[in-house]
């Protein structure tokens, strides 16, 4: 089958994220602006093309004055890199519906490689009739690698923020016209 593309529906998809806060609890985010470009055969999605982009201005972890020093020079440092890139280089079968998607992630002018894990949900015509189609994927990312490095320390030994943050992706795409 040829490649079809696919608009990503944002209503229906979430970006989330998690990290070690204060070496004993998890302090859990969403970005709420992101978008794909995909172009996929949902039959053979090791053939697909992805480009996902994240607005890292719009960060929100309920609380307004952490996200403001999230946007800071100290983290994301969005008047200079307002944006997350990440553009699939590789995507391998594990079976069943999983992939392993290898790709360049650009954050903080940095461009590193980065493998997620992501699963099929499978695909479906909504009562409008429209072809969608779902995925999840989950992946490791060390913030430090990225220049991501502010932290203070705790007198009680260790660091306030961790290094290593999980991200979560719910996503459904709509087949584009």
């Amino acid at each position: 089958m040829a490649k079809t593309k696919w608009a990503l529906d944002q209503t229906h998809s979430a970006v989330d994220f998690s990290i070690k806060h204060m070496m004993i609890a998890n302090v859990k985010g969403s970005f709420k602006k992101f978008d794909a470009v995909i172009e996929a055969d949902t039959a053979d999605l090791t053939t697909a093309t992805i480009e996902f982009t994240v607005d890292l201005a719009s960060i929100d972890t309920r609380n307004e004055d952490r996200d403001n020093h999230l946007r800071s020079a100290d983290f994301f440092d969005v008047e200079n890199h307002p944006v997350l890139t990440f553009k699939a280089t590789n995507i391998i079968s594990e079976g069943d519906g999983d992939y392993l998607i290898t790709g360049d992630l650009t954050l903080n002018g940095i461009t590193k490689s980065e493998t997620l894990n992501a699963t099929y949900e499978g695909s479906g015509k909504d009562p409008w009739g429209n072809e969608k189609a779902g995925f999840s994927v989950e992946g490791v990312l060390k913030r430090s690698e990225y220049g991501l490095t502010w932290n203070t320390a705790l007198e009680t030994g260790g660091v306030l923020v961790g290094d290593k943050v999980k991200i979560q992706l719910e996503l459904q795409a709509a087949k584009a016209e």
